[in-house]
């Protein structure tokens, strides 16, 4: 049988080439909205940290109606941390749109998720987006996109695939690259003519493929999938079982059944062949797992998903200001959370640490952790995280690393400093091609020697340079590199920091707190420039003299402290540093408190008595 009614796609491409936004003009071009009616920008990226950043994390699923016939869009994450939700999303469409950027061109994500398309043989409709941006250069893109399809091994039909010219925010396509479009018709109508219907044996046993998981409080674990062969049904009584498992196939009901429908879930009574359904009642499902007839258990085999690169430790928060912000503090409380984000994202793995307090969290890079961080002290929780770790493999007995393919975009005027900059860091310089007033360079770096690097490129470029990585395989271990060339001031005793305090204080080096905040014994304060931790007191008051004067502490001048982001400090922490994540507050310190018990282990880790770290 075959779908004619229906059509299943992604849309695909590098960090920020459109996707979203093109998504919002296909609601509204196919009629999911009323004439009238009041939209926001970005309507998929429903998460609030989705909307503050500006990226997707999660693969969202929608549908629109066009001349009859039904086309569920997925829209993907386009960071290569998030790359878990992509790889499983392919498994349930039969076609994908290629977004490139037409000034950009094919970025270190094309090439990844491309890549992942072909393997899957998945036909590919490629879509030059943001053609009236000043900067466009259209025909260069077209060559680009056609030589990273011959590169990547696309066979005839791929390398034939149709190419449209789109401005995502305008709402318009056409496929001659010289002629500006007046709508989207022109991409619905290649979506109908290029992208093959769903087919199958409608009469057959059932088969199903969970593919991502969604989670409801009233009815527990919701499995979102397509369906492979035969029919579902509400009520319907059908088997779990999972391909790359030994265990036996588990009996479970379909409680309810629903479909999306623009941008809502519509319950329904069954589905067939092709359709992309979610589902309550299996109380144990994870992604992977084949929902099957009772008479038949033939389980589908799940794309491999790539595993973790780099590790954080999460641990019970034990400063001095512990359970003063959170509401959930305990190890059980953070035990649970951790083990409930399992149920969602497949690149992520947790194990329990050195301690009882502790848990080792491993996923594809900092954000992808970070996020996870964020997250949690949105939600009430209060933690403690250690730097990040790569993890190690060893591969014919030689102790490798993951490598970062990174590509940089910096105006001409800074390449040396960022080549200096990569070359410290035991970065290999793989290409250098200029962009107009611009230079594009490749590089071949451990990931490890990446932490830090991002706000330092940053100010090394004066903002205007754009930096993308991209996991690229195991390398032989390249031996010690030196990230940090600066030590840290640290608060000698438990106060509320003054004025008077942090001016004596700033003359030692740069200050992360401002005045009144509240500080602890061991907590980092601000940043020695030199390599030496140096222990200070920010909350010394000033002695009471016989000289009065009126506003004589408003004339002792601070600079403005630098405070972090959480990115900013999982970047810039050393292996005896932590970060204390509370609701309110991102706070570094020492992992140990006590100061005399600081120097002495430090004298000793000199000796190499002990390692502190």
């Amino acid at each position: 049988m075959v779908r004619e009614d229906l059509r299943n796609i992604a849309i695909i491409a590098h960090v920020d080439h459109g996707k979203t936004t093109l998504v919002d003009q296909l609601l509204k071009q196919g009629g999911i909205y009323r004439e009238n009616q009041a939209t926001e920008e970005r309507v998929m990226d429903s998460n609030d940290l989705e909307r503050e950043r500006g990226i997707t994390i999660l693969a969202k699923n929608t549908a629109v109606n066009y001349n009859g016939v039904k086309i569920n869009i997925i829209d993907t994450p386009g960071h290569a941390d998030f790359g878990g939700e992509v790889e499983r999303i392919l498994k349930m469409v039969n076609g994908v749109i290629l977004l490139v950027d037409a000034a950009e061109g094919p970025m270190p994500q094309t090439r990844f998720v491309l890549q992942r398309a072909l393997e899957l043989n998945h036909r590919v409709i490629v879509v030059v987006n943001k053609i009236d941006k000043p900067d466009a250069r259209i025909s260069e893109v077209i060559d680009e996109v056609l030589e990273l399809l011959i590169d990547l091994g696309a066979n005839d039909e791929q390398l034939d695939s149709p190419m449209l010219f789109c401005s995502g925010r305008a709402g318009t396509a056409s496929e001659d690259m010289d002629v500006a479009g007046t709508d989207l018709k022109p991409l619905f109508n290649k979506i109908l003519e290029y992208i093959p219907a769903p087919e199958g044996d409608e009469e057959g046993d059932l088969q199903l493929l969970i593919s991502s998981i969604d989670y409801n409080d009233f009815v527990g674990r919701i499995g979102i999938g397509r369906v492979e062969r035969g029919t579902i049904k509400q009520g319907q009584e059908v088997m779990i079982s999972n391909f790359h498992s030994k265990a036996a196939p588990k009996r479970a009901k379909i409680v309810s059944l629903y479909q999306i429908n623009g941008l809502g879930r519509v319950q329904v009574e069954n589905a067939k062949i092709g359709d992309i359904v979610c589902f309550s009642g299996a109380e144990n499902i994870t992604i992977g797992d084949t929902i099957t007839s009772t008479t038949c258990i033939e389980p589908l085999e799940f794309v491999k998903v790539s595993e973790p690169t780099m590790e954080m430790t999460f641990a019970v928060n034990d400063s001095p200001l512990a359970g003063q912000e959170g509401k959930f503090v305990t190890s059980r409380q953070i035990r649970d959370r951790l083990y409930r984000e399992l149920l969602k994202d497949v690149s992520l793995r947790v194990s329990d640490g050195e301690t009882t307090d502790s848990f080792k969290v491993a996923g594809r890079g900092e954000m992808h952790l970070s996020i996870l961080i964020e997250n949690m002290r949105r939600e009430g929780f209060e933690l403690m995280c250690s730097n990040p770790r790569v993890l190690y493999k060893e591969i014919d007995g030689v102790k490798c690393e993951p490598m970062e393919r990174v590509t940089i975009d910096v105006p001409c005027d800074y390449v040396g400093s960022v080549i200096e900059k990569l070359g410290r860091r035991k970065g290999d310089l793989i290409e250098m091609t200029p962009l107009g007033n611009r230079m594009r360079v490749e590089y071949s770096i451990p990931s490890r020697c990446l932490f830090g690097y991002r706000s330092e490129f940053l100010t090394d470029t004066r903002g205007e340079g754009l930096i993308n990585t991209l996991f690229d395989g195991y390398q032989p271990y390249k031996g010690e590199v030196t990230m940090r060339f600066t030590g840290c001031l640290i608060a000698s005793e438990n106060g509320e920091t003054t004025r008077y305090g942090l001016f004596n204080t700033q003359e030692r080096g740069r200050l992360f707190v401002g005045p009144q905040t509240k500080v602890y014994e061991g907590m980092i304060i601000g940043e020695n420039p030199k390599n030496d931790d140096i222990a200070v007191n920010p909350c010394k008051e000033k002695h009471l003299t016989a000289i009065r004067s009126t506003g004589a502490d408003e004339k002792l001048l601070l600079t403005p402290p630098q405070i972090f982001t959480l990115e900013e400090a999982i970047e810039y922490i050393n292996d005896d540093e932590l970060i204390e994540v509370t609701p309110k507050s991102i706070r570094l310190r020492k992992k140990i408190l006590n100061t005399e018990l600081r120097m002495k282990a430090q004298m000793r880790a000199r000796r190499g008595i002990v390692d502190i770290k």
